[in-house]
């Protein structure tokens, strides 16, 4: 398996299967994991990075739960193969800088990953479509038990896994949700709902996390608390947090579909149009009229394209993914022209 086979297979956070997949797009649980007597990646020598590198990576190779997939040396990889794996949710844009012993491994489907020498040793990931903490976290729980047998993880009895950022230390598990909430943002109710997000102990980011601002109407949800809980009395705090989200959004969606569908009705088809005839455009109002385009399908109104060929397009649309489509890189307008062209093609296919 190589990294461009991956632009010919949907990643499995894509699809659009899981439970409430028409609001909650995936689902991820991420473990922090350091290595015993080794200094944290940030205080480490070259020399001691490059011998957790080696040495996690030649043991990582023999877990079963990744061991068909792939693995990468990120200083091997070319910049636009960095940003690629970025696009696709299965390394952090922290992880793709400074490659010098640096690793990934990458799941055969996508769901699951590892990151050697990110800020922490490992980061474990799981990413699944839909909401669905409990099983993507069995997932992660039975990855982390498996690494555990080949790697002695650095732990203490009184405060959990020790961890580079004190805020992760604890249980090392960030829980997340990546919210599609248009008809929140439409009726103008998304403010109180951040603001509750807050109070509540959690906290959001954009569509590639820490640093990154909502667009296109998603938002993702993570607990902001590691230290003095469990692992399942995180996943039960946010679990029931999100349904009362859910619950939100589905009332906005009723909302408008009763009281103002003509300019509902009105949004999501012009949206459709201008993707449908437009020759150059943009990233960012791509994503936001994908979200229009999205919502639509997602109610009805929009019935000649299924969820799959928007979710698809919010990340074939992405800067590194059209060039990777197109074998070269490309400047900024010779994407927005390429990034059309996509977007014409696809959606001037029937998907349902």
């Amino acid at each position: 398996m190589k990294i461009n086979d991956l632009l010919n297979q949907t990643s499995e956070w894509l699809k659009g299967t899981g439970p409430n997949a028409e609001i909650i797009l995936s689902t991820r649980i991420r473990l922090a994991r350091n290595i015993e007597n080794k200094p944290f990646s940030n205080w480490a020598t070259k020399e001691q990075m490059k011998q957790v590198f080696d040495e996690t990576l030649s043991r990582l190779s023999e877990v079963k739960t990744i061991k068909a997939g792939m693995i990468l040396s990120l200083k091997e990889l070319a910049a636009l193969d960095r940003q690629f794996l970025v696009e696709r949710h299965l390394m952090s844009k922290e992880h793709a800088m400074h490659p010098d012993f640096k690793g990934l491994l990458i799941g055969k489907d996508e769901v699951a990953s590892v990151m050697i020498n990110e800020e922490d040793h490992l980061r474990i990931q799981v990413l699944g479509s839909g909401f669905n903490l409990r099983k993507s976290w069995e997932l992660a729980d039975k990855l982390d038990d498996q690494l555990s047998e080949k790697i002695t993880y650095a732990f203490s009895l009184e405060l959990g896994y020790l961890t580079a950022c004190p805020t992760n230390t604890g249980t090392g598990m960030r829980a997340s949700v990546m919210a599609h909430l248009p008809a929140l943002v439409m009726t103008k109710r998304i403010g109180k709902l951040l603001e509750a997000i807050t109070k509540f102990g959690l906290t959001t980011r954009g569509l590639y996390g820490e640093g990154t601002e909502a667009s296109g109407n998603i938002f993702q949800v993570s607990n902001s608390v590691t230290l003095g809980q469990s692992e399942e009395d995180t996943l039960e705090y946010l679990e029931r947090f999100v349904k009362q989200l859910i619950s939100h959004e589905e009332n906005a969606r009723r909302t408008l579909l009763t009281q103002q569908r003509a300019e509902l009705e009105d949004r999501v088809w012009r949206a459709y149009g201008v993707l449908r005839a437009a020759h150059i455009i943009t990233s960012n109002e791509t994503i936001d009229l994908l979200s229009t385009v999205r919502l639509g399908v997602d109610l009805g109104i929009i019935k000649e394209i299924d969820r799959l060929a928007v979710n698809e397009l919010f990340i074939a649309t992405q800067p590194a993914h059209l060039q990777k489509m197109e074998g070269k890189e490309l400047t900024p307008p010779e994407r927005d022209v390429k990034r059309a062209a996509i977007i014409r093609a696809r959606l001037g296919e029937t998907r349902v």
